[in-house]
């Protein structure tokens, strides 16, 4: 479980920045001792295996393979497909966190393996590997980025004083954990209000990983500033060329994209103060039912950033 643990946590350091392709990690292990590791590189090549199997060259015969997601099944100008190559290398098993769903691969990589003799194993900590990858799984399965919405509040709720000041409703280790985040997103959104009250540059502003900021999205029916892109309205997001997209505010725009039911990740970060007014987090989301609230949302992350408190919840959606 370790040597996938460690597979996943590289996997993460391309989250963000691999194009549509997944960000997936990969450990080649023998004798209980790493001789391989690669994450998906920027803009989506080379995939993990093919790092990792460069890294490990020969001694790749007969090791273990710990791959995050299945490998990939088909051929693309700009490399072979992962199955293939992994087939070459004759290790002696491959053992794979989640399935792929592009059907192009699908259960094909997995066969490729097999085919070849060698012994795969799936489904360790697929889990989580499905919710690192949850952009690209939603992707796949949905035609369009993942969402999560971004929420900095004070205990009742609140995003602003009266007059609109919001800088700064949380505390330092809060603002650095949010600027990883947007590390982590391909995009980033804001709404009308938000853009002409701050003029955010929603860039990432910790050391070493400035480069890393993502494009920057303005939901608006309006042309984009320069530096900026437009969304005429939410539905708009399945043409946005990203896996995960962060929306950063206002109440506006997070009760548009609530409303049409596309946020699949609420990232709320709560500062222990009290503000009052009418400055909501969220407008009318279109809800006539109390019972309709209940039921949509599951915790799946929660921590100290102190003062103040990080709770990361995901849609609960059917298959």
């Amino acid at each position: 479980m370790r040597f996938m643990s460690a597979a996943l946590a590289l996997g993460r350091r391309g989250s963000g920045q691999t194009g549509l392709n997944p960000a997936v990690g990969c450990i080649i292990t023998k004798d209980a001792r790493i001789i391989g590791r690669g994450w998906t590189q920027d803009t989506g090549r080379p995939h993990a295996e093919a790092m990792a199997l460069a890294q490990a060259g020969a001694a790749a015969k007969g090791a273990d393979i710990y791959v995050t997601l299945e490998p990939c099944a088909h051929d693309s100008k700009r490399g072979p497909a992962c199955a293939d190559s992994i087939a070459a290398a004759m290790p002696a098993r491959v053992i794979i966190a989640a399935h792929d769903p592009d059907p192009r691969t699908a259960g094909k990589g997995i066969a490729i393996l097999q085919d070849a003799g060698i012994a795969v194993e799936h489904g360790l900590l697929a889990h989580q590997a499905q919710r690192d990858l949850a952009g690209f799984f939603i992707r796949i399965n949905r035609g369009r980025p993942a969402v999560t919405l971004k929420l900095a509040l004070s205990l009742d709720g609140k995003i602003a004083l009266a007059d609109g000041a919001s800088k700064w409703i949380t505390g330092s280790a809060a603002r650095a954990h949010t600027h990883l985040q947007r590390a982590r997103h391909d995009a980033i959104l804001v709404g009308g209000g938000t853009y002409r009250a701050d003029n955010p540059a929603l860039d990432v502003r910790l050391p070493g990983l400035e480069a890393r900021t993502p494009a920057r999205y303005l939901l608006t029916g309006k042309a984009a500033p320069a530096g900026w892109h437009a969304l005429g309205n939410p539905d708009a997001i399945f043409g946005i060329p990203a896996n995960m997209v962060m929306i950063e505010g206002g109440g506006a725009a997070a009760a548009a994209f609530m409303k049409a039911d596309l946020v699949d990740s609420l990232l709320l970060y709560r500062a222990p103060i009290v503000i009052g007014g009418d400055a909501i987090s969220i407008g009318d989301i279109g809800l006539s039912n109390l019972a309709d609230a209940h039921g949509r949302w599951t915790l799946a992350d929660r921590r100290m950033l102190r003062p103040d408190c990080m709770e990361l919840y995901e849609r609960r959606r059917s298959a």
